[in-house]
């Protein structure tokens, strides 16, 4: 009996996404079929809105787990790390732009 193939996902990425972007904050809102991640580069007096992400609650538990599973491997390599002290004021959105 023939073997399976795994199957391989390509992704295309232009070369500003590649570049990535920077975020210090994030605000997190649901509903009860989605999550809404808005990244933020949070700098006084005003912050930017870096990327909204929207993902199914399933996908943001798999999420989750894996982003477990490679913090324990980057403290495995490197030592622990303290979470962020939470910033002083609100955040919010402000109208306009």
């Amino acid at each position: 009996m023939e073997q399976e193939q795994p199957r391989q996902l390509k992704i295309k990425a232009s070369d500003k996404d590649l570049k990535g972007r920077y975020s210090n904050a994030v605000m997190i809102t649901h509903t009860k079929e989605e999550f809404v991640l808005d990244f933020l580069s949070a700098f006084m007096p005003m912050g930017t809105l870096v990327s909204r992400i929207i993902i199914s609650p399933g996908h943001l538990k798999k999420m989750i787990g894996a982003l477990q599973v490679n913090l324990k491997k980057y403290e495995d390599q490197f030592g622990g790390v303290e979470p962020s002290k939470e910033p002083e004021g609100k955040i919010g959105f402000a109208s306009g732009n």
